[in-house]
């Protein structure tokens, strides 16, 4: 996976490579799909939701452009696996997760496995978790019509927030805004994503 999925596609970040080779990902993924768990492709974890594919997850972490002492605001738990890696990279994850089964079962397993710089909250993640910001990175594993306000206020100067924003059902660009020192954003494109919609307040309703 790290030689073939992650390195020959351009992920050269070695605190993120060296994440992705000790986060056991079978273990976040079914019993009943342990065997695809180094594929490079996305498995269903129940509740119409995935466990994205790992060049996605490397991809998506190596964006956020994280130093050791920084927060993390995902949005998006599913298994815990993508959490799991980020703690290896930063100092403390936060994540939210709307469905209260894969939240109960990201937390048990999070815990379990000794990852302690991870807190987890079952809630509308396109509102964020705003009693710990500001944040350095935010990361959404969903995609919305457009960057939501809430989010941005919880980005600290100079936070960086990586985010797949388009329709349902069809492709999504996956963009990264970065908040100036004067609280304006710039915004890059980076590439084309597919992912599922990200539901609540200030999502797709």
């Amino acid at each position: 996976m790290l030689r073939r999925h992650l390195a020959a596609r351009g992920i050269d970040d070695p605190r993120v490579i060296d994440a992705m080779a000790v986060v056991p990902r079978e273990l976040f993924a079914p019993r009943s799909r342990a065997h695809d768990a180094y594929a490079d492709r996305p498995l269903p974890i129940g509740m119409g939701q995935t466990i994205s594919q790992p060049y996605m997850v490397a991809w998506m972490a190596e964006a956020l452009e994280l130093g050791a002492g920084d927060r993390v605001l995902e949005v998006g738990t599913g298994s815990g696996y993508s959490a799991a890696v980020l703690s290896r990279v930063c100092r403390a994850v936060y994540t939210v997760e709307r469905h209260a089964p894969l939240a109960e079962g990201a937390r048990a397993l999070l815990r379990k496995l000794g990852y302690d710089r991870v807190r987890v909250r079952c809630s509308d993640g396109s509102l964020g978790w705003p009693e710990h910001a500001p944040y350095d990175a935010i990361v959404v594993a969903a995609a919305g019509p457009r960057i939501p306000g809430t989010l941005r206020d919880q980005l600290g100067p100079g936070g960086r927030l990586v985010m797949p924003v388009g329709a349902v059902g069809g492709s999504q660009s996956l963009v990264r805004e970065r908040r100036d020192p004067s609280g304006g954003f710039s915004r890059e494109a980076l590439g084309v994503v597919r992912f599922v919609p990200l539901i609540g307040e200030e999502g797709w309703g």
